[in-house]
This record gives C-alpha cells, sequence and structure tokens, in this order.
C-alpha cells in the first residue's frame, strides 16, 4: 500500500525566523501555508459574530464569574463565590475561562475566546495525527472537515465541557498513535494519552473513558515489542490517568463537607455518587435521580422516551442528523474500505493501525450516544467530530493513492454518491432554507463520483478535479450549516446548530431561537409575555402565542402566525414531550421549564435592589434552580444562592440550614415566581423535588414581606412580614 506524499527533494533548512512559515525542509512549499491558514480561517469562522450569545450558557458563565473572583470557587467549580454549591460536572472545563475572566474582567469574548482556541486546538492536533502516516492532504481534509462540522462550530463557541473534552480527546488519541510508531519512546506518549485522559475525566466524568477500551486494545494487538513490555506500558499509561484524574477527586472527597460546598448534582454530597450516578450510569441506563424531571426511573420511558428514541438510526434522525451526520457514512464507508486495503499488512503497520485507533473511538461513540436511555443532548454528538473527520481525511487519502484499481476508485465513488445523497437527504429536512443548495450537491456529487469511477483511473488530473469537485460537495452542506450557526446567538441549556426552521433549531421574531432551551427561549433572547406550552405551562417570550399541540404533524399557534406543520410536534422537547414534571414556565422572562434551562431576564429595578448594601451580605439573593440564579449573579456580580443546584432537586441547603443563613443575616433576598407564580411553589424553577426547596419556598413565604421587582417575587428576608 502507499499513502500521499508530500516529500520533495531536500533544501536547504531555512532560518529560524522562516521556519513558522516554510515548516520542515522536507515539506512541499504550500504544506505549511496551507496549514496556517486553516488554522486561520478556523479562527476567523468561529470568532464571527461570537458576542451574539451573550454569557451563552449561563450556568457555566455564572461559576466562570464565581472562579474569577475566588480561587476556592475556582478549585472547587463553585457556582457563586460564596461556595454555596458546585456545577454538577467536575471543574477542568471552567479553569480556562475563570483565568480569562480573572486577567481581561468578566464579558462574552472573556468567556467564549478560550473556547474558540480549544476549537482551533483541536483542527491542529487532529491534523498533526492524521498527517504524520497518511500525508499533509488527508490532514488538510480532516481539519476542514472537523471546523465546518455544524455541532463543532457550535459548541467551540459555548461555554459548555464539551469543547474541551473533544481536544483532550484527540490529544489522547493523537499520543495512542505516537506511541503505536515505535517501541523506543512508546511509554512516554502512552502516560501524556494517560494524562489528557485524566484531565478529561476533570472536564466531563466518564464520557471521557468512552474510547479507552478499544484504544488500549489496538495498542495491546498492535504496537511493536513484546506482549509483557505493551502490558506494562499500558499500566503506565493507566497509572498516570489515574493521577491527573484522581488527584482532585481525592481532595474533594477527603475535605470536610462544613468546609467546602455542596457537590451538584449529587444526592449525598459526594463527588464520587455524582460520578457513578447522575452522570454515570444514569446516563446509560435512565435511572436518573435528581435529573430533569426528577429521575428515578430506568429508562425514563421506552425506547429512551424522555431523551428521544434510542436505536441504531439515532445518529441520522431528525433532530441529530444536521448537527454531525453528514460525512457519517462517509466515515463508515472509509472505515470499511481503509480496513481492506490494509487488511494483509504486518501487526504492527502503523496505517491499519491508526484506522482501528479511530474507527473504534467513532464506533465506541457511536454505540454509547445510539442507545443511551439517560439525558441525551444533541450537542453531546461534537465528541464524534474528530474521529469521524479523521477517517474521512484518512481514507480519501488511501483510496486516492490506490485508484488505479478499480475497487479503489468505485469506493471512492460510492463514497461521494452516498455522502451527496446524504446531503441532499438532510438540506430536505429545511425545505424553505437555501432550497438551489440541496440540488446543487446531489448534481455536483452525481457528476464528482462518475468522474472518480471513469476518469481518476487514467488522468490524474481529471481525477483531481473529480475529487475536488466531490470534496466540495460533501462540504457544503455543512458548511452552509454552519454559517447559520455562526451567524446567530444561542443562548441556555439545550442548543443546536443549523438554521431556522432546522431540528431543534427554529428561530422567532428578532432571531431568537424557538426551541433552544427544549422549546424555551425568548425571540430575541429577551424574556417578554408568556405564552401557553402544552399541559398549561407557560413559554416567556411567546406574545400569546400557543405552542404545538398535541397532535402529531399539527402546527401551533406562534407570534405572527401559523407554525408549519410538522416543524413544531417533538421540536421543543426531546421525544416530543417536556420531561415529567418540566411543563411550566413562570414568571417575566424566566426561562425555559421555570427557569431550568434558561434562567430569568434581570431589570434595572431587580439589580438596583440585589445592589443595594450588597457587601453586608454572604449572598445578596437565594433562588430555586442555578440559571436562575446564574442569571441575578451575572448581571450584578455579587453571589447568588442556587438552591437545589441546577435542578432545584438537590437537598442543598436544608430547610434548618437556610434558616441559620437568614437568622445570621447572610441573605439579603429570596427571589420567587413572577406574579403569575402561586405561593410557596418556589417560583421560578419550583419544580424541584419534596422537601428541600419546596420547605424553603413555603416557609419564606409564611414569614417574610414581598414585593414584586420587575415581575419577580422578592422577599426580603431581614424584614418579617406584618400581619
Amino acid at each position: 500500500m502507499t499513502t500521499l506524499s508530500t516529500a520533495v527533494p531536500a533544501a536547504p533548512h531555512p532560518g529560524r525566523a522562516a521556519r513558522l512559515w516554510r515548516g520542515r525542509a522536507e515539506d512541499a512549499p504550500w504544506v505549511r501555508p496551507a496549514f496556517l491558514g486553516l488554522l486561520a480561517a478556523t479562527a476567523l469562522l468561529y470568532l464571527w459574530n461570537l458576542s451574539a450569545s451573550g454569557y451563552a450558557n449561563s450556568f457555566y458563565s455564572a461559576a466562570v464569574q464565581a472562579g474569577g473572583e475566588s480561587w476556592k470557587a475556582f478549585f472547587f467549580g463553585s457556582l457563586d463565590a460564596a461556595n454555596a454549591i458546585t456545577v454538577d460536572k467536575p471543574p477542568a472545563a471552567l479553569w480556562p475561562m475563570a483565568l480569562s475572566v480573572r486577567l481581561f474582567g468578566l464579558g462574552s469574548w472573556q468567556i467564549l475566546v478560550p473556547e474558540v482556541l480549544m476549537g482551533v486546538g483541536t483542527v491542529a492536533v487532529l491534523y498533526a495525527a492524521v498527517r504524520r502516516r497518511f500525508g499533509a492532504g488527508a490532514g488538510l481534509i480532516a481539519g476542514a472537515a472537523l471546523a465546518l462540522t455544524p455541532v463543532a462550530a457550535l459548541m467551540f463557541r459555548f461555554n459548555n465541557p464539551d469543547a474541551l473534552l473533544a481536544l483532550l480527546m484527540t490529544v489522547a488519541v493523537y499520543c495512542v498513535l505516537r506511541a503505536l510508531e515505535q517501541e523506543r519512546g512508546a511509554a512516554k506518549w502512552l502516560v501524556w494519552a494517560g494524562v489528557a485522559f485524566g484531565l478529561a475525566f476533570l472536564a466531563k466524568t466518564l464520557q471521557a473513558f468512552l474510547i479507552l477500551p478499544p484504544l488500549a486494545l489496538v495498542y495491546l494487538v498492535c504496537a511493536p515489542g513484546g506482549f509483557a513490555r505493551r502490558l506494562g506500558r499500558l499500566g503506565l499509561g493507566g497509572l498516570a490517568m489515574l493521577v491527573s484524574a484522581g488527584w482532585w477527586v481525592a481532595l474533594v472527597e477527603l475535605w470536610p463537607a462544613s468546609s467546602r460546598p455542596y457537590v451538584g448534582g449529587s444526592q449525598n454530597n459526594s463527588f464520587l455518587e455524582l460520578t457513578f450516578g447522575y452522570n454515570g450510569l444514569g446516563r446509560i441506563n435512565g435511572d436518573e435521580t435528581g435529573s430533569v424531571g426528577g429521575g428515578g426511573g430506568p429508562g425514563g420511558g421506552a425506547g429512551g422516551g424522555r431523551w428521544g428514541e434510542t436505536g441504531i438510526v439515532r445518529m441520522f434522525n431528525d433532530s441529530v442528523g444536521g448537527q454531525i451526520s453528514w460525512l457519517l457514512p462517509a466515515a463508515l464507508v472509509l472505515l470499511v474500505a481503509g480496513l481492506v486495503v490494509t487488511w494483509r499488512a504486518p501487526r504492527t503497520d502503523t496505517a491499519r493501525s491508526a484506522f482501528l485507533v479511530w474507527g473504534g473511538a467513532l464506533l465506541m461513540t457511536l454505540a454509547v450516544f445510539s442507545f443511551m436511555a439517560g439525558i441525551f443532548h444533541e450537542y453531546y454528538t461534537v465528541a464524534l467530530a474528530p474521529y469521524l473527520a479523521a477517517l474521512v481525511g484518512m481514507g480519501a487519502a488511501v483510496l486516492w493513492e490506490e485508484r488505479t484499481r478499480w475497487l479503489a476508485s468505485a469506493a471512492l465513488a460510492v463514497t461521494v454518491a452516498v455522502t451527496a445523497w446524504w446531503a441532499w437527504t438532510l438540506l430536505g429536512r429545511t425545505p424553505d432554507w437555501l432550497p438551489w443548495l440541496r440540488w446543487a450537491v446531489l448534481v455536483a456529487g452525481v457528476a464528482a463520483a462518475l468522474g472518480l469511477l471513469l476518469a481518476g483511473r487514467v488522468d490524474r488530473r481529471l481525477g483531481l478535479a473529480a475529487a475536488g469537485l466531490g470534496l466540495t460537495a460533501g462540504l457544503a452542506g455543512p458548511f452552509a450549516y454552519t454559517l447559520a450557526t455562526v451567524d446567530a446567538g444561542h443562548q441556555g441549556s439545550i442548543v443546536t446548530a443549523g438554521p431556522a426552521g432546522g431540528a431543534m433549531g427554529g428561530r422567532g421574531p428578532g432571531g431568537g431561537r424557538l426551541f433552544e432551551g427544549a422549546g424555551m427561549m425568548p425571540p430575541g433572547g429577551q424574556g417578554g409575555q408568556a405564552g401557553q406550552m402544552p399541559g398549561g405551562g407557560q413559554m416567556p417570550g411567546g406574545q400569546g402565542g400557543q405552542m404545538p399541540g398535541g397532535q402529531g404533524g399539527q402546527g401551533g399557534q406562534m407570534p405572527g402566525g401559523q407554525m408549519p406543520a410538522g416543524q413544531g410536534q417533538g421540536r421543543g422537547f426531546p421525544g416530543g414531550t417536556p420531561p415529567q414534571g418540566m411543563t411550566r414556565g413562570e414568571g417575566p422572562g424566566g426561562g425555559g421549564m421555570g427557569g431550568l434551562l434558561n434562567g430569568a431576564s434581570v431589570g434595572t429595578e431587580a439589580k438596583a435592589a440585589l445592589l443595594a448594601d450588597a457587601d453586608a451580605y454572604t449572598w445578596v439573593a437565594a433562588t430555586v434552580g442555578a440559571q436562575n440564579a446564574a442569571s441575578y449573579q451575572l448581571a450584578t456580580e455579587k453571589p447568588v444562592m442556587a438552591i437545589g443546584g441546577f435542578n432545584g432537586s438537590d437537598p442543598s441547603p436544608t430547610l434548618a440550614q437556610f434558616k441559620a443563613y437568614v437568622a445570621e443575616g447572610k441573605i439579603h433576598y429570596f427571589i420567587g415566581g413572577g406574579e403569575s407564580a402561586g405561593e410557596g411553589e418556589g417560583g421560578r424553577g419550583g419544580f424541584g423535588g419534596p422537601g428541600g426547596n419546596s420547605e424553603i419556598s413555603t416557609w419564606v413565604s409564611e414569614t417574610f414581606e414581598k414585593v414584586t421587582v420587575d415581575g419577580a417575587t422578592f422577599y426580603d428576608l431581614t424584614r418579617s412580614a406584618t400581619n
């Protein structure tokens, strides 16, 4: 087997000043400029319109603000600088953003630019990993495919932990590939891979270990050296992983609970419980105690019910397909083709090992995402993007070098044709958006496939033209979706890529996305008057409009007219219905699901009230649910206690603890719901579990004086109610 080569006769090595631009002496002159151009284009694309997302996910932005102010909050990942409760993840993904805020102050760019840099870094590492064995052309194709994946453009401009996770997983694969290349030095690279896995665990817990089994197995089987030596090196890598992840876990578990924040997302104030429960096995089997809607039942509904249907076609369905699957059929075809071409190679062949490593990572992650019965959001699929992009670049390079063989040219043609057909299918799901593009992609793809099949084998220039046309056809659809993604702001806890009207991606008046935040994003990102949700709940910003009705395929009333039939039902919530207990949203601008997903709109009067004598209190306010607390905290840059954590269901603080805080004068206000919220309901976010926040809400409403501020109910905890 041959591989794509970019070598030229040796030339005098350039000076240090020119090396950055020229690159390696053995490279063709175009290689380094093309690579730097790819990185520059990725950076510009991801920076475009970045501030439109504001604080993006205010839940994590509030923790970043807290970490920028308090080193203790930085270490634990606390939601507030007074360290009441942490976010429901370990803190590594927050650290780069918190350092940026500490250095440059609080703002949208200070929070989101580190995420953009992670995206550029992931493209760079992927290019380096692919080009080592398959050439610069393959690396450039892989890097471009990753950069133009819609969900990648979404999450590398957003402040969820997935950006850092994707970067570290790509680094881990790169290190394993380096360890597979030679016996000497392999231990060093496996140790670095272990460090990457450990840090990834501190970003998103057990998801970091999804690809660990296939990578370890490939190294054990395909690496050079004796079996015992290979096994020992894997042990060193495992030890490095344990140390790089375990130091923080050990400190948190050993730290006295009375002097650290409550571990958000857990029911017993234990990070280990959070890791193996809510963030671990609960995601697989659906037993999600404390999760959205209260959890507590395996499966969460038949076939995944609460979070959409599970199964082998999940990655291709209406809500997920446009996020990630544009090149997924091509990646699977090229994985098979690459393994066929390299099948008879020696055991230690690095080309076959690369296909096994990237392919194993893709298939393992694909299987888990497809069949997990617990919490699943479309943006999780960014984890797949580096793996499938690598397979596309590698497979295309291998088949191009083998194109004089009939089967190789046929495989190339089939890959291009299938990719064009699938893009045609995906674009057909948004028929009113760029309708010409759908047919242009199909025609170009068919023409390119015929060119590769007929001309590629006999004429290199015609083959290159056909390959270029096929690559353009394959990337046109995701590129268009990516442009639509970067052109819009994204806020809330559940975000999706793609154009207006796409699955889970509609916009309301003013450009706001109707279905982000599980159907609850106010138009234009601003709070407004509530419209009706199914089940009697309210949709903020709906101007009285109706959400889709209960009948499949029927259009619901939206501001300004009728929602197109078939584009509303099932878009607002995974599986078509809101999770159990999540049908109400209260208060003006209260975000989705009572503030669970998007938080509150904070007016000038509310901000002024919270800032009055703010330094006299540990927390200027307390409210149920982390998104609501985050909104007030980001508006004032003062600590706000999130009662019950993200979902309002964590048992922190207890009623006794809360009473003690109030007696000590540590909390100024309790913020309930809007004027329409019932007494004792907990206001925004009052959907939490029994006890805890509901007891606190009831006690506060019966004990303290209330006043309506900017449409929200404020209880002054320093003044008892008059009878």
